[in-house]
């Protein structure tokens, strides 16, 4: 792979992958709205992607062996991109989540647990919007899809302020709020989803694969690794609690050839780490 294209990737792990592969050597481009930089030595468009004229305009006679998608969250989003990246590239990544699954039974969910030739009626939820973001691409015929349904992400510079919530109620004595019997979910460390991505852009599988380090954890053994918490329980649970089991099948994308790590080997530094972020 020589030309990569990467809508999104200026902050967590999407800058990471998008560092990892120009310090290879790929040439790399980043498209996004001009909100935040894109790292030093990658050409950077500007454009809002929910403008298809704008986003035409913005890669005129370019094209790619790979795009990866970091920021497409509705079918809208991915209707634009379908037509837009149509005789672009050859492949098209898209970042999910492990939210596709959400209220579904049966975890841990392999990919065909979400029949994305089934969907329904418009859903606002995350997750929903996900799984016909994903529809909308797997459906076109112009280039190979691949949508990466990520854990839970832990570690690096995380802007969603969920692990940090933790560490600041157990540093602050206040309990932090739990499902009645929570269940445990798929997880994966920052550095691991960035190289996953990379490694997704450069194969030539198409469809859904599940990405998750080995090993799944609950809020219990999350806050045990954190210091001695007080729980209650409420409706306004804490995130990573979960009601039911949210687990992940990977051993698709083991059978293609990736290995991941284990949660027990990086969660200690990850925890470290916010807790000196925290302190700060």
């Amino acid at each position: 792979m020589n030309e990569l294209c990467v809508i999104g990737g200026s902050r967590y792990f999407g800058r990471r992958m998008v560092e990892n592969l120009r310090d290879e050597g790929v040439a790399v481009t980043v498209i996004n709205r001009g909100s935040s930089p894109a790292p030093e030595g990658v050409t950077h468009l500007v454009a809002d992607r929910d403008d298809e004229e704008a986003l035409r305009r913005a890669l005129a006679g370019r094209s790619f062996d790979a795009v990866v998608d970091q920021i497409c969250y509705t079918p809208r989003q991915a209707a634009i991109a379908a037509r837009v990246f149509a005789g672009r590239t050859a492949r098209y990544v898209m970042t999910s989540t492990i939210e596709v699954y959400a209220g579904l039974e049966g975890a841990p969910f392999a990919e065909d647990a979400v029949d994305l030739a089934a969907q329904g009626a418009p859903d606002a939820s995350y997750g929903g919007a996900k799984r016909q973001a994903e529809a909308v691409l797997a459906a076109q015929r112009d280039f190979g899809f691949v949508s990466v349904r990520s854990g839970h992400v832990l570690g690096g510079e995380d802007f969603t302020g969920r692990l940090e919530h933790y560490v600041r109620r157990i540093a602050e004595g206040l309990p932090v709020i739990v499902h009645e019997n929570p269940k445990p979910s798929s997880f994966i460390h920052e550095p691991e989803i960035a190289r996953f991505l990379a490694w997704a852009a450069r194969a030539d599988f198409t469809g859904p694969v599940n990405a998750a380090s080995h090993g799944d954890l609950d809020v219990w053994r999350l806050c045990a690794a954190i210091g001695r918490a007080a729980y209650t329980t409420g409706e306004d649970v804490s995130p990573y609690s979960f009601e039911r089991a949210f687990t992940m099948d990977t051993s698709r994308a083991t059978g293609l050839g990736f290995a991941f790590s284990q949660v027990g080997d990086w969660l200690p530094g990850v925890v470290e780490e916010a807790v000196a972020c925290a302190a700060v």
